[in-house]
């Protein structure tokens, strides 16, 4: 929802809460195990005025409910195992991305509106093969673009045979841009679409109906309207089975933040946001818990909203989304913790414990999608561990994200120095996008060093200790660590923010690809590019000009 608010540097704040009692843009009617999500976008409701969101189109206030929704089913109601979803509107299933939307917003407005769908649609596939969520795409209607790539992201799609309803990926030749929430990649990665079959596919219009898009395994079944509704139970039970899901249990309310928004940042319990606009970055510090973890899971879920990990998770998601969707001007996020590290381990140590009850595990499902989320924001990431710090377990997650890490070495009295503490939480509870985790990242290529770091789970790690093997990149001294790490800051604000988000995006992702790694990839390097090109959005470009009924005037040099 957008609100107007004078603390901020942009003309119109946004923030992505929702009630969770209604939506404009979708219907939810939970029965027994499933979950149908109604896809009915009110035309009239888009989140920026000058559009028209037609023909069940969507923009990024659609998909901040979307969000809020799957997110709600995860914690609110457990009981659910698979997630249907579908169209209210007649013959159209979802055209996909505003196309009018994409032609009058800002480029920045456009990679931003694509990195969070993409977030979104990664996020069903992170539920489902974490034993949470299964989705199920009932596309019952014609099936465009964006529409598509919702459907990618589910584990089955069911296609209406209508003699009218198609699959399809039309941007190539209507707008000279690319399906840029991963249609490609899922495409030929995740569905096993034959190359040749899918270049047809991504260069038609029209694109594929019925029995041929099964064969060429754009969808997993076909079903004509007699026997729709039958045929969607039947995959929506199946697929409700095999989750780990209970059948039975009391849900989590996810009640609204504890947020208060300033000149000065954002500020909530357990994570903190401030601003420095004069030299163009933020901080952002999490706090440690005060206490130590309930014993048990029940104990853990009646601490509802306020379990530590729960709270954290949900302010930080929240801060990264607010910060890169107002403040695209503040390119440097500085990372801190503070409080006793300690505490952390003791929190990591009962999700470990009790990570088959569902809640836990939507929990460690949340941490993940957040660190994550950090991981591929195009700002710079520096961590910065001082005395007083809390860079241990989970916690610890946040400096092994940084693009670099400072830990103050304390030469008169080194007792009084920060330290590291590595947890069993840093080996494998978090995987990056890439499916490795972020020590495995940090030493790829070197396991000799890894298995040494494995050793030291438990323990804690001082400055210099820490700086040889490698957990750190800098550890100044007391006596100089004002003044490196201002120049740090300084430096790197001065560098190309263009430059930087290429170099980081390639940097942060080393060794293998998954297809979510692919898609980020993709998303920063080629729809970036194709994005500001005049073919795309030129007076003469098809993104502008669509809709007019004129065709778009192409250079034709490939570059």
């Amino acid at each position: 929802m957008a609100t107007q608010l004078a603390v901020t540097s942009a003309e119109t704040f946004y923030t992505y809460d929702q009630n969770g009692d209604e939506y404009n843009h979708w219907r939810v009617d939970i029965d027994g195990s499933i979950a149908t999500i109604t896809m009915d976008v009110d035309s009239e409701a888009g989140l920026v005025d000058g559009y028209k969101l037609k023909l069940n189109s969507y923009d990024l206030g659609v998909d901040m409910e979307l969000h809020d929704i799957v997110q709600r089913i995860r914690f609110e109601q457990p009981q659910v195992g698979c997630v249907v979803l579908t169209s209210g509107q007649d013959r159209i299933f979802c055209s996909g991305a505003n196309i009018y939307m994409l032609g009058t917003s800002s480029h920045g407005w456009k990679v931003n509106f694509c990195k969070f769908t993409n977030e979104t649609r990664n996020g069903f596939e992170d539920s489902s093969q974490s034993g949470s969520l299964k989705f199920l795409a009932a596309v019952n209607g014609t099936c465009a673009g964006g529409g598509y790539e919702v459907a990618l992201a589910c584990d089955e799609i069911l296609l209406i045979d209508d003699r009218s309803s198609a699959v399809s990926l039309p941007e190539v030749p209507l707008l000279a841009v690319l399906p840029g929430t991963g249609g490609l990649t899922r495409v030929v990665d995740k569905r096993k679409v034959r190359k040749d079959l899918a270049d047809v596919f991504s260069t038609s219009e029209e694109g594929v109906r019925g029995r041929r898009a099964k064969d060429w395994g754009l969808v997993d079944d076909i079903a004509p309207r007699g026997k729709w509704d039958e045929k969607v139970r039947e995959r929506a039970e199946s697929l409700a089975a095999e989750t780990s899901r209970p059948s039975s249990a009391q849900g989590v309310r996810l009640t609204p933040l504890d947020r208060k928004i300033d000149e000065a940042g954002y500020h909530y319990p357990n994570v903190d946001v401030a601003f420095d606009r004069d030299r163009g970055f933020v901080t952002i510090t999490v706090k440690a818990p005060t206490d130590l973890p309930p014993a048990g899971a029940s104990a853990i879920q009646a601490k509802g909203v306020n379990f530590w990990p729960l709270a954290v998770a949900r302010e930080l998601d929240d801060a990264i989304l607010l910060l890169r969707t107002n403040e695209p001007s503040l390119g440097l996020w500085v990372l801190k913790t503070e409080g006793d590290g300690n505490n952390v381990l003791a929190y990591d140590e009962a999700l470990l414990a009790n990570q088959e009850h569902w809640f836990v595990r939507e929990v460690i499902g949340m941490l993940r999608r957040a660190l994550s989320r950090l991981d591929v924001s195009s700002r710079s990431l520096y961590a910065m561990i001082e005395p007083g710090s809390a860079f241990a377990g989970t916690l610890a997650e946040l400096a092994f994200a940084a693009d670099r890490s400072y830990m103050l070495e304390v030469i008169e009295d080194p007792e009084k120095g920060p330290n590291l503490l590595l947890g069993k939480a840093n080996f494998g509870l978090y995987p990056m996008c890439n499916d490795l985790y972020r020590l495995q990242s940090r030493f790829f290529g070197d396991e000799a060093r890894l298995a040494e770091v494995t050793e030291l789970s438990g323990s804690a790690i001082p400055s210099g200790e820490a700086y040889d093997l490698g957990l750190v990149t800098f550890a100044p001294d007391d006596l100089d660590w004002d003044d490196e790490v201002r120049l740090a800051i300084d430096e790197r604000v001065g560098l190309s923010p263009d430059a930087c988000t290429g170099m980081e995006a390639s940097l942060r992702f080393a060794g293998q690809e998954t297809v979510w790694s692919k898609v980020f990839g993709r998303l920063s390097a080629w729809q970036n590019w194709i994005f500001i090109r005049p073919n795309a959005v030129g007076e003469d470009g098809a993104l502008k000009l669509f809709g007019t009924g004129r065709r778009a005037d192409f250079d034709k040099n490939r570059v």
